[in-house]
């Protein structure tokens, strides 16, 4: 049933534009969660590429000892070498790909549902169906961010570069995607992209499944209603599974991602 032309001005612009203010809404919230857990991020990266430092030396074949071990030390670390701000190398195109991720995400999420799939005659949204489209929705987002996720792994080995004396890649967020453009074409800018939506498709098959499972079982089972403390505890523990779901297939995307590229792109 359309509404008339004067009363839908008189609309709020959710209502009036409900696709558009879920994409800005949910850029909004990815970018300050971005800005608040990236140095995570960062130690969580340089952690998963030292293993690459066990090809380093090819003569002897001796072994290079890991330079970091464990997340705070990993994180002092940075700060003791490189400073406090390196603990946020690379956000610029972390927030953009949050912001396209997340709003894409959720976007095809909400089409997804109300659209494709649609609700039971009971009104009732079943798990089965909130969780194929919530690993549908994730591969979409993931790989239109894809690009911004690789320059975001790039510029976070960059600090380690330079203690390593090597040269520097990139002057910035700009610089990185116009070389990575000019290097490897429009195929370089999907580095990994396969092991990236495949993590995509764990975390949120992880996140939802296990949201949903969580916050009925506390509802029924304890003396918790639904209120923000069992959202929370149920965010935590999706959390946890979704992380233990999609770090393996996280680390082989973020070594693919730090590798040099040829003219092909490969």
């Amino acid at each position: 049933m359309s509404v008339p032309e004067d009363e839908e001005r008189l609309l709020p612009l959710a209502q009036r534009w409900p696709r558009a203010s879920k994409f800005l809404l949910s850029g909004c919230a990815a970018t300050v969660a971005e800005l608040a857990t990236f140095p995570l991020d960062l130690t969580k990266t340089r952690l998963q590429m030292q293993g690459e430092a066990a090809l380093a030396r090819l003569g002897d074949g001796a072994r290079e000892s890991a330079p970091y071990r464990g997340m705070v030390r990993t994180a002092l670390g940075i700060v003791q070498e490189e400073g406090f701000l390196k603990l946020w190398q690379g956000v610029t195109p972390a927030i953009y790909r949050h912001v396209v991720y997340s709003g894409g995400r959720m976007v095809t999420y909400e089409h997804l549902r109300e659209v494709v799939f649609g609700k039971s005659e009971d009104k009732h949204y079943p798990l089965w169906k909130s969780v194929i489209g919530g690993m549908m929705a994730g591969v979409v987002g993931q790989f239109l961010a894809n690009p911004t996720d690789l320059v975001k792994v790039q510029m976070q080995m960059e600090g380690k570069r330079k203690l390593e004396g090597k040269p520097l890649r990139f002057r910035g967020v700009h610089h990185a995607f116009a070389k990575i453009l000019s290097e490897g074409g429009i195929r370089g800018l999907w580095a990994g992209w396969v092991p990236n939506i495949q993590r995509a498709a764990l975390v949120n098959m992880g996140d939802l499944t296990t949201y949903d499972t969580v916050k009925h079982y506390l509802v029924l089972n304890t003396p918790l209603e639904d209120n923000i403390t069992t959202h929370g505890l149920s965010s935590l523990c999706s959390g946890l599974v979704a992380s233990i779901l999609g770090t393996p297939a996280d680390v082989i995307k973020s070594r693919i991602m730090n590798q040099p590229r040829d003219k092909q792109g490969r």
